[in-house]
């Protein structure tokens, strides 16, 4: 236990130098900005490491969740503890973000806390981080894009379209099959099975909440190509009686 307050520290202060040198190099833009930085950087990171321990280190998540820990998940996971004290801690100071988006936080440091407590299931944690933050990415290009005044573009709606297909099929689709695996298998703790069906059901929650602003989006947009296609058709008839 000691070892691991000193690896998470050590984790938590280096992600918060990175913010401290970001503000610094980027000190024309907001915090936001600069903790979004962060925030992708850590997305792509924690993505690359556990595609790497789930698709080629091993084992595999699907096959043999609630086995012992690996030098190389404890890594990616110490990695992603301190990342997510540090960005709970901001999102709580800077008070940017909402109760399911804070519950997420609080149940994905849970979920790392109790798998590196407990020395096992560090595998199907390393896969519930792929799935999580495989969409990250996206999300933050959305916002940057907001920012700079280019989401209402094709870029936009590419970022949107893709986010939502890959979080309905990784998050959901993939996961699914994951949280089925954990309960029918054995070897994983009851209570780190209760923590999946949790982390499960926030996902829902958030697919829900994706669906809702898919169909929003849409509707807008066939409401501006109507208005648009009428004011074309009218330009037209007007342009004939010239």
């Amino acid at each position: 236990m000691p070892l691991l307050i000193v690896e998470t520290s050590c984790s938590l202060i280096g992600w918060l130098f990175l913010y401290v040198l970001l503000c610094h190099l980027n000190s024309d833009r907001d915090y936001e900005w600069n903790c979004r930085l962060v925030t992708l950087l850590h997305g792509i990171l924690s993505v690359c490491v556990t595609a790497y321990i789930g698709f080629i280190a091993g084992p595999w998540p699907f096959t043999h969740p609630g086995t012992e820990n690996t030098p190389l998940q404890i890594l990616a996971l110490v990695l992603s503890l301190g990342y997510f004290f540090f960005d709970m801690v901001w999102c709580v100071y800077f008070r940017t973000e909402g109760p399911v988006m804070l519950a997420h936080h609080t149940m994905s440091i849970l979920g790392i806390l109790l798998a590196l407590g407990l020395g096992e299931s560090g595998i199907e944690t390393c896969a519930v981080l792929f799935g999580s933050e495989i969409t990250n990415p996206l999300l933050q290009a959305r916002w940057f894009l907001k920012r700079i005044g280019r989401y209402d573009s094709l870029a936009g709606d590419a970022v949107d379209l893709l986010f939502i297909l890959l979080f309905a099929s990784v998050r959901i689709g993939v996961g699914s099959r994951m949280l089925y695996c954990e309960l029918t298998s054995p070897r994983p703790s009851l209570i780190v099975k209760v923590c999946g069906v949790a982390i499960y059901t926030l996902s829902w929650i958030f697919m829900v909440d994706i669906a809702r602003f898919a169909c929003r989006k849409t509707r807008s947009k066939y409401r501006r190509w109507k208005e648009q296609y009428k004011l074309e058709d009218s330009n037209g008839r007007a342009d004939k009686l010239k």
